[in-house]
């Protein structure tokens, strides 16, 4: 299904039924790395799984960035008037989540998974990589990842909803970056994935969907 949402189309799938639960995927990504997560997930919740603007099959658009992003998703929250939301968010998922939820008062459980809140909160090894790919591509997906984001503690300080701040021992997000936002938001909660990777146990993976059943005691 496709919905307009600031002067943009989202394409996104339901399934399930009960609390709303929203699902962002990664850069580069789309709604179906959740395929396996959400089979799982919609006999506990009414699942939505969103393409962002530019990726999957939502509308293109010339450059990116992560408020206008943030945006979208508060824009899709009033257009279907969702409630009592829990937002999961992997990768930069998790960042539109960091930076949603204090958008909105829909939100009312924040779960995230290898978010950053600069671009020097990624490992040397990506960020060269990340370079490399840009200067051949000028992708403005890649764009973005060299810019931003540029979230404060400050801002983190102001999340009041119980909050869950996850990465894979091995991510390619610093630890110290992770421990941070974890320690920035009030009682947030952080959980390091023995033996993960950035993705490993998300993309089309069920232990996610485990993981957030846990976290929300559904």
């Amino acid at each position: 299904m496709f919905i307009d949402v600031n002067n943009v189309q989202l394409f996104y799938e339901t399934k399930g039924s009960g609390r709303p639960l929203i699902m962002i995927h990664g850069n580069s990504e789309d709604h179906t790395i959740f395929e396996e997560a959400s089979e799982v997930l919609k006999d506990h919740f009414q699942v939505y799984l969103l393409d962002s603007r530019d990726h999957g099959q939502s509308t293109k658009v010339p450059e990116l960035h992560y408020d206008d992003m943030a945006d979208d998703i508060v824009a899709f929250l009033d257009a279907l008037d969702l409630k009592d939301v829990v937002f999961y968010g992997f990768s930069d998922g998790g960042i539109i989540g960091l930076l949603s939820v204090g958008k909105t008062e829909r939100i009312t459980r924040l779960i995230t998974s290898g978010a950053n809140i600069t671009p020097e909160g990624v490992k040397l090894s990506l960020k060269a990589l990340v370079k490399v790919l840009y200067f051949f591509t000028r992708e403005s997906k890649l764009k973005m990842l060299l810019k931003e984001p540029n979230i404060s503690t400050d801002t983190l300080a102001q999340i009041k909803v119980p909050t869950t701040i996850m990465a894979g021992e091995k991510d390619v997000i610093k630890q110290h970056e992770t421990e941070l936002i974890a320690a920035s938001i009030p009682n947030a909660r952080l959980r390091i994935i023995p033996k993960a990777g950035h993705g490993s146990y998300i993309v089309h993976k069920t232990e996610i969907a485990d993981i957030i059943l846990e976290e929300t005691g559904a």
